[in-house]
């Protein structure tokens, strides 16, 4: 009788830290999933502080980014640069308010991924025409991701505040994804 109790016990606490596993495993997959693309792939809403880190680290790379094209660029690139510095400054301004102000909580970055950095530096090492492609591609990459990102956020986020605000700023992110388009033709 004592071993039937015991291994009921065992089965008890096994399951007890299966499930603690599982809920740990399952929090951790959605910044994994995030980080993988598996979220955007299968549409599914980011965690906040995924939705932030990623929405931030966009911004920091749009910046950085528009910076090197407004002093770069042919003509009509340095205005698409400006525009996107002066939005995306906006949009960091915006979100960073709602981090301090406690109506998000997230942990905002302040410096780029290595993802990011590495086109960040590739494209530091490009002048002229070939700078001026890189930049007009990874600005339609970078809108195209953006756009998903707020849109999956805007549609099944947990932080109201926050949904709310994606789903305001996703139109711009729209229209800077159209002009990003645009910019070869």
């Amino acid at each position: 009788m004592k071993l039937h109790a015991l291994v009921v016990a065992c089965l008890l606490g096994g399951t007890q830290i299966l499930a603690q596993s599982v809920l740990t495993r399952s929090a951790l997959a959605q910044s994994l999933g995030e980080k993988s693309g598996l979220n955007a792939l299968v549409g599914t809403s980011p965690s906040t502080p995924d939705f932030v880190k990623e929405a931030a680290i966009s911004d920091l790379f749009e910046i950085q980014s528009s910076r090197l094209a407004a002093e770069r660029s042919d003509d009509a690139t340095k205005t698409f640069a400006k525009q996107m510095i002066a939005d995306h400054e906006k949009t960091s301004s915006a979100m960073k308010a709602m981090v301090q102000g406690g109506k998000v909580q997230a942990t905002l970055p302040t410096a780029l991924d290595s993802t990011h950095q590495s086109k960040l530096d590739t494209l530091k090492g490009l002048q002229g025409k070939d700078f001026t492609k890189q930049y007009h591609d990874d600005q339609v990459k970078a809108h195209k991701d953006a756009v998903d990102l707020f849109g999956r956020y805007a549609r099944g986020g947990d932080n109201p505040d926050l949904k709310a605000w994606a789903a305001k700023t996703q139109p711009a992110l729209d229209h800077h994804l159209k002009l990003a388009q645009e910019l070869d033709k």
